[in-house]
């Protein structure tokens, strides 16, 4: 007897012990680190263009009728000294390019960057070209990195007579490591006194529960909402020259995002996005498919033998109506699953349940944000 109950309380210990498991994860897989729900100021990547040009194509370059790559050439051959009548120029294993790139900030002369290269032209392929130096610019005009390098395509293209065969796309391609930081953006980051943290999602409670954690870890007030997204860290005093230990602290802090309940639909694709949120009053609904076909044809009406009368064509119309008949089904989403449950059993396609939410939403039944995209 005794043996009977230390089992059955050890599978009772066990039992609770699972379920406490189990909401512990549960939980642990709503919550989101910091990091990935916000950004600080400053902590950022900036954007470089430049023009270039692209050599060593197969034939595959820009064609005649590319006024400005021809102008390009001429120019590049003039700055070394060689000096070519433009009329001369064939450029089809030349193509002109866009070259961009991300410089993180804190990049620092001599860093590598990779970089992106793009057809401005009407090259039909890139593949076994080698970018000639380009200066990259910043939004500021000036030149913070010179790229240079054999491209790396990910697809190829070939063609013949009467046909061709491609994979992927053959006028963009990267270059690993192509591009040399010449020049660094000014950001002193270790000697500031005071950070902001820009959240991704504007919503005040998900702002309050980064405000609370960051206290929380650094043990007083210190951090500050100054609007929904916006929240203002003061560093402490020990971290003040030293803000990579704070920085990495505080990037991994946890919260659970919160939110409006809302429904997003993409009527291009017919795809329909429920939030977890998204709750439905107690509502009926009926919906079925009307689908109208009309078919134009012409016959041609013939008169009799020997008479005076003129063949002619007389027009013909089809119509064929179709309408699903279908109950009032009784829905109730207290749960997503619930939601999910009721729009199932009505039969409803994607396209059908665009035009189903939006008539819950008119009717004021439908308990989030309905945004069309």
């Amino acid at each position: 007897m005794t043996s009977r109950k230390t089992t059955a309380r050890i599978f009772t210990a066990l039992f609770v012990l699972a379920a406490v498991l189990w909401t512990g994860f549960g939980q642990e897989a709503q919550s989101a680190r910091l990091k990935d729900i916000a950004s600080f100021k400053g902590v950022r990547s900036n954007q470089l263009v430049g023009y270039g040009l692209i050599v060593g194509l197969s034939g595959t370059g820009d064609k005649r009728g590319s006024e400005f790559t021809i102008q390009s050439m001429v120019n590049m051959l003039d700055r070394m000294g060689v000096t070519v009548n433009r009329r001369d120029i064939k450029p089809k294993n030349v193509a002109a390019v866009m070259v961009t790139a991300k410089m993180p900030v804190s990049a620092k002369p001599g860093s590598p960057l990779d970089v992106t290269v793009s057809s401005l032209g009407d090259a039909s392929s890139l593949l076994g070209g080698v970018l000639l130096l380009t200066p990259l610019k910043g939004v500021d005009g000036k030149v913070y990195a010179l790229a240079q390098g054999s491209l790396t395509l990910g697809g190829f293209m070939v063609e013949g007579a009467a046909a061709s065969a491609q994979k992927n796309i053959t006028t963009v391609g990267i270059i690993p490591g192509g591009a040399t930081v010449e020049r660094a953006v000014p950001f002193d980051f270790n000697n500031m006194n005071s950070m902001t943290l820009n959240m991704s999602m504007a919503d005040f409670s998900t702002t309050m529960q980064v405000v609370n954690s960051v206290n929380a870890a650094l043990g007083g007030k210190y951090a500050r909402a100054q609007d929904v997204s916006t929240v203002q860290i003061n560093v402490p005093e020990r971290f003040v020259g030293n803000l990579v230990p704070l920085m990495a602290s505080l990037e991994n802090l946890e919260v659970r995002p919160d939110g409006k309940a809302k429904v997003v639909v993409d009527e291009k694709t017919g795809t329909v996005v429920l939030g977890n949120d998204v709750r439905l009053s107690k509502v009926a609904v009926a919906h079925g498919n009307l689908q109208v076909v009309i078919a134009e044809s012409a016959d041609v009406s013939q008169p009799p033998a020997f008479s005076n009368g003129d063949t002619v064509a007389v027009p013909q119309t089809d119509l064929g109506v179709t309408e699903q008949n279908k109950r009032l089904m009784l829905m109730e989403g207290a749960t997503l699953n619930e939601l999910v449950d009721g729009l199932n059993a009505i039969g409803a396609t994607p396209r059908d349940l665009i035009s189903i939410l939006r008539t819950l939403k008119a009717a004021g039944a439908l308990m989030a944000e309905l945004e069309v995209i």
